[in-house]
């Protein structure tokens, strides 16, 4: 599996979801439950109908598939050899968000997306989400992105619902370089979410 990794800190290695390591991918969005027509973190890169078709295993054959892919699905963060973090990145043509009335498109740019910030239990407030976020900017980069945006909650230091706190915070996206592009019509956990961009 030996390849650059995208970013690094000194407790931390991001690469590319690979085939090679679709076990960790699993680790990071599989259910627990093998059978549970849940996550896999497909929920807003499919179709909302091929998301309630896709139950059980078929989730994970389809992510499965998506490592083998010359663009992978996300990238992966590592402590040593344990996974610790997961993001989604893909082009938002190819995404769901690309006929979105709530977050609305900024210009005609080939923006990429990170929809979604993954840490695991136990290793949260190590900043491994800004680590994360760096690795799916160069590997958005790498494939050619001209600029890349994400659609966090503008929380303004309040607490977000861990279940929800998926999408990252404007505070975790501005430290990452990104900058308000647009206010939406749409929120998360109760908070308004903005669309936060950074060129390539």
């Amino acid at each position: 599996m030996a390849t650059t990794a995208l970013a690094t800190t000194d407790d931390f290695r991001v690469f590319p979801a690979t085939h090679a390591r679709f076990g960790d991918v699993r680790t990071m969005v599989g259910p627990k439950n093998p059978t549970s027509s849940v996550c896999w973190c497909l929920s807003h890169r499919v179709p909302a109908s091929l998301n309630r078709e896709l139950a059980g295993a078929e989730r994970a054959d389809f992510v499965e598939a998506l490592t083998r892919k010359r663009t992978k699905p996300g990238v992966l963060a590592y402590d040593g050899d344990e996974v610790v973090g997961w993001a989604a990145v893909a082009s938002r043509a190819e995404l769901p968000f690309a006929r979105s009335t709530k977050i609305p498109h900024v210009d005609d740019q080939d923006a990429w997306s990170v929809w979604c910030i993954r840490v695991r239990p136990g290793h949260r407030g190590r900043g491994i989400s800004h680590v994360l976020l760096e690795g799916a900017v160069a590997y958005a980069v790498q494939r050619g992105a001209p600029v890349v945006e994400g659609y966090p909650v503008d929380n303004r230091g309040e607490k977000v619902d861990l279940t929800m706190a998926y999408v990252g915070t404007r505070a975790v996206f501005e430290a990452a370089g990104f900058a308000l592009a647009m206010r939406t019509e749409a929120t998360s956990a109760g908070f308004p979410r903005v669309i936060m961009r950074r060129d390539a």
